[in-house]
């Protein structure tokens, strides 16, 4: 069974934060790059985002292009990629806009029934390797994951990603307890194991690094 090739996407400030402590998600990005994200989501079978991500930014995880959704349908596929989302407790709001807008949608969760039941495919999981299995017996062979902390923590714990697009702002948040990228954990090799850096973009005010994670580079 192929698993998919798994892209985690994140924009961050300079001091690390993914978000401020505000109610509403604060924008860390600009538009051009938010555009570049854009295509990479048409360019996916499937993206996922962690329940508490939906809770919190009400995020729907569509393509907003009507263009690139045209060039989906002629190139055979569903005009969005699969929208995906992982909850332990189950317990996901039926108004958020995830559920109401879009195409397909799945549910990862490992307590049933959930409250969303109606509203999308659910299915238990055990760890994030075997939803990967799951994703690709369905076919998915492109997964753009867009967080949250824990689950960017959950597939770099794992060993499971391929890629990883980190948009650096030229901001500081400054807030001790704003979210951040990753949460303290053991990951594989620990700090002396570096990424391979593959490339650096300029995106208007915008840094775009992209690493292999599953490439080791040696110190220079």
């Amino acid at each position: 069974m192929t698993r998919p090739h798994v892209l985690l996407s994140v924009a961050v400030s300079l001091d690390g934060h993914i978000d401020d402590r505000g109610t509403e998600r604060f924008p860390l990005s600009n538009a051009e790059d938010f555009d570049h994200v854009d295509r990479m989501r048409a360019e996916s079978d499937a993206i996922l985002a962690g329940a508490e991500t939906l809770r919190r930014d009400n995020a729907r995880l569509l393509v907003y292009s009507d263009e690139r959704r045209a060039r989906r349908i002629a190139e055979g596929k569903p005009e969005y990629p699969l929208r995906v989302t992982v909850t332990r407790s189950g317990q996901l709001d039926p108004d958020l806009l995830f559920w109401h807008c879009g195409g397909a949608r799945l549910v990862y969760t490992a307590t049933t029934p959930t409250t969303v039941d109606h509203l999308a495919e659910t299915r238990t999981f055990s760890d994030f390797s075997e939803i990967l299995d799951d994703l690709g017996a369905r076919g998915v062979r492109k997964l753009m994951v867009e967080g949250g902390t824990s689950i960017h923590t959950a597939f770099l714990k794992a060993g499971l990603v391929d890629e990883i697009r980190v948009a650096v702002a030229p901001m500081l948040i400054g807030q001790a307890t704003a979210p951040r990228f990753v949460n303290p954990t053991e990951f594989p090799g620990g700090p002396a194991r570096r990424f391979h850096l593959e490339d650096v973009t300029k995106v208007g005010d915008v840094a775009v690094l992209r690493y292999f994670p599953k490439i080791t580079s040696a110190p220079a």
